[in-house]
């Protein structure tokens, strides 16, 4: 239970309190100033119990808490980073002569930082892609895109499986960046944090990571969707409409999908239908989530 708690009150988890707050303060100058509606009918929307106690959301929070569980029992036999880290440091000795390097502390912070952000977020990308390419992941994947509503809580909506495989994405993408770094930079290898956590996750979640996963359409400029995914462009990868299929699969850069050809940006008032097509009410049901149908 504590760990599901984390989830709020850790500023390196999407769901960290802070960032939801920031997310409602931009869905509201956004709804304001774009659909014109009054406050009041703002507010009232983000506790909508037809959204918020929907058999959809209802299947969130019940996988959400399933997981919580699940990767508990998982934690003793999954690789650790500590572990890793040390295996790709001395095994960088094999192949390498250790440099002595004169860069000042705060450049070593800045390039490791960087790449850890870049390498970390083409992952995400490429596990993301493969997960909707290979048909044995798409069977995990699937019980993530069966949502019919849409809430930040959605993001926890994942099969156990996948959110095994995209633990050890981050396990492996970070300690290969630590050791690498490790054995180039010696001790002064470390984040630029804010609040304890790296710049660039600060950053991405105060500018309203959260609305990603909400009915609030807010929409970037055409260029900077191309750099950047917006919450309108990632509702648009959940959208059940085919001509939206296998698009949008960036967590942050949208560059990784201007690659991949599979970059899609938003359209003004674009009104998306969430979910899969031809799924029944069953979908939302926890054994069919974990076992599929």
């Amino acid at each position: 239970m504590t760990d599901f708690f984390a989830n709020f009150l850790n500023p390196e988890k999407r769901l960290f309190v802070g960032y939801l707050i920031s997310a409602a303060f931009i869905a509201i100058i956004w709804i304001r100033m774009v659909q014109k509606k009054p406050l009041a009918n703002i507010v009232s929307g983000f506790f909508n119990s037809n959204i918020w106690f929907s058999k959809s959301a209802i299947a969130d929070y019940k996988l959400m808490v399933f997981n919580q569980f699940f990767i508990k029992l998982l934690a003793p036999i999954l690789v650790g980073q500590l572990a890793l880290t040390l295996f790709v440091f001395e095994n960088m000795h094999l192949l390498f002569s250790r440099p002595s390097t004169s860069i000042p502390v705060w450049m070593v912070m800045l390039i490791f930082t960087s790449v850890l952000f870049i390498l970390d977020d083409f992952s995400r990308y490429l596990l993301h892609r493969l997960m909707h390419r290979i048909p044995l992941l798409w069977r995990f994947h699937k019980a993530h895109h069966s949502a019919t509503n849409l809430t930040p809580l959605t993001v926890l909506r994942t099969h156990p499986i996948e959110a095994v495989l995209f633990s050890l994405r981050a396990v492996i993408v970070h300690s290969l960046c630590l050791g690498v770094c490790f054995f180039f930079f010696a001790g002064s290898v470390s984040l630029i944090e804010i609040f304890g956590s790296s710049m660039f996750v600060v950053i991405f979640h105060s500018l309203g990571s959260n609305l990603r996963h909400s009915h609030v359409n807010l929409s970037y400029w055409n260029w900077l969707e191309k750099i950047i995914v917006s919450p309108a462009q990632h509702q648009i990868h959940h959208s059940i409409n085919p001509k939206h299929y296998d698009s949008n699969f960036g967590a942050i850069l949208a560059i990784w999908d201007n690659l991949g050809d599979s970059c899609i940006v938003s359209e003004k008032n674009q009104e998306i239908k969430f979910g899969l097509k031809g799924q029944s009410e069953k979908a939302h049901n926890l054994k069919n989530l974990i076992i599929g149908s």
